[in-house]
């Protein structure tokens, strides 16, 4: 599972307080998915689907091979 932390999306160019919000949201959504781990408040990574998911974007992955 490939994970995206509050520092990545800053690097990506999104404002210090709007990745914070990104990620918080993607954890409310992991834990409506049944993933009680997420609820945990020292916990900054989540699933990239999860961001993807709430941004309504895919991020390219350099990796990929299709």
């Amino acid at each position: 599972m490939i994970t995206i932390t509050k520092k990545d999306l800053i690097e990506l160019g999104y404002g210090t307080s709007f990745s914070a919000d990104i990620i918080k949201k993607a954890k409310e959504l992991m834990v409506t998915k049944g993933h009680t781990y997420y609820e945990s408040r020292k916990l900054d990574r989540v699933p990239r689907e999860a961001v993807e998911e709430i941004l309504g974007i895919n991020f390219s992955d350099k990796n990929r091979s299709d």
